[in-house]
């Protein structure tokens, strides 16, 4: 098993998720009493958040590229980072500590490709919905993606800082969310993409008319997948 790094804390919610979640997939694939091999760097989110308010992505590369060279230098021999925006400093991640990252959007493009999916929805905070981290990377596979329009997208990204970061968990934003994703079917959308890391705790995969993708699930099978190759294919 290769050792897995991870930088989480935004928010440690997703990451307690993906602590879980990873744990529980080594030992469903390993058996007996298989467990990770991880290291985790969880940041303080409230430095976090500051930052990406203001744009200043390059000091969160600067902070991020960091914590990259201090799980080299705890043995990880590959990368996650818990959270789909701050994959917008992925390259920074990568170039600091030497070591493969394991990108979520490429998990998420692989499960698309898996369904025959061709045009999908996409809903995240306002920064993983407004950059091109999505489209760019998945153009490259013949995918398109639809986004909600300025209204929902502001709402999104309310509830996702307002609300599942602190833990909450609301009935009436579950509705709201499920109403803009009609909206994304009504412009072609055949799957959404759940592409915050907090969006398990609000919607599950069939709680729509379409498939609901969570782009965390698929990332820590991407992440397993790395980590245990060699074991995978003897």
């Amino acid at each position: 098993m290769r050792r897995i790094g991870l930088i989480g804390g935004t928010s440690w919610e997703s990451s307690a998720h993906y602590y879980r979640a990873l744990n529980e997939g080594v030992r469903d694939r390993l058996g007996g009493l298989h467990s990770a091999d991880l290291v985790l760097r969880s940041v303080d989110f409230a430095e976090i958040s500051p930052l990406q308010e203001a744009g200043d992505w390059e000091e969160l590369g600067r902070r991020y590229a960091a914590e990259a060279h201090a799980l080299a230098a705890s043995g990880a021999e590959l990368i996650g980072i818990l959270a789909n925006t701050m994959h917008l400093v992925a390259d920074q991640v990568r170039e600091a500590s030497g070591l493969p990252v394991v990108h979520i959007v490429d998990a998420a493009g692989a499960e698309l490709l898996r369904r025959g999916v061709r045009r999908v929805g996409l809903i995240g905070t306002a920064y993983t919905m407004e950059s091109d981290l999505y489209p760019h990377r998945l153009a490259a596979l013949g995918i398109d993606v639809v986004t909600p329009q300025s209204d929902d997208r502001t709402m999104i990204h309310r509830v996702i800082y307002d609300e599942l970061v602190l833990g909450v968990v609301s009935d009436a934003s579950r509705k709201a969310y499920l109403e803009v994703i009609d909206r994304l079917v009504g412009e072609g959308a055949t799957a959404v993409l759940l592409g915050c890391t907090e969006h398990s705790m609000l919607l599950g995969p069939d709680d729509a008319a379409v498939p609901l993708i969570d782009t965390t699930a698929v990332h820590v099978e991407a992440i397993l997948d790395a980590a245990l190759r060699e074991e995978l294919h003897a």
